[in-house]
């Protein structure tokens, strides 16, 4: 009997999973030394974006979907 596979944890708090199955992340940059960036790049860090076509498999593996 095999055991279960457990969810990456350090994944599962980044990441999270659209009902459509699309998989939300957040932008880095955005925490230090941001004098030197421009407000409307600031502001864009905010907002979540999708992960990439290429890392989607992994990441959907991390997370046991």
């Amino acid at each position: 009997m095999k055991t279960k596979q457990k969810t990456k944890k350090g994944a599962a708090k980044r990441f999270r999973v659209t009902a459509t199955g699309k998989v939300l992340r957040g932008h880095s940059h955005k925490s230090h030394i941001l004098t030197k960036k421009t407000r409307k790049r600031k502001r864009n860090l905010r907002q979540t974006g999708l992960v990439a076509g290429a890392d989607l498999g992994r990441v959907k593996e991390m997370l046991q979907i």
